[in-house]
């Protein structure tokens, strides 16, 4: 997906509630890997995720990144981009 969103790799059509209700993890930049899942920070929905991110202080979120479960991992700024747009849950 890049910072638009409008490509992915996943199948749910993006801004479908599948897309939003993905199981994703928050991680800390550098703790992805082998047995990443367990260094979570916090675990949800796509949406979810998401939200908890922006309410981090904006100094602190280029430091985590959010992998969608079986996906890929979503920078902060890709995050931010997915938030704007209309479709996404308030």
């Amino acid at each position: 997906m890049d910072s638009t969103g409008e490509s992915t790799g996943a199948t749910a059509a993006i801004g479908s509630p599948a897309f939003w209700n993905h199981a994703a993890s928050l991680l800390r930049v550098g703790d992805e890997g082998i047995l990443a899942e367990f260094r979570a920070v916090r675990h949800g929905t796509l949406a979810e995720i998401i939200q908890f991110l922006l309410l981090l202080p904006e100094d602190e979120r280029d430091g985590y990144l959010i992998e969608q479960t079986g996906s890929r991992r979503l920078t902060y700024a890709e995050a931010s981009a997915l938030a704007s747009r209309p479709d996404f849950p308030r």
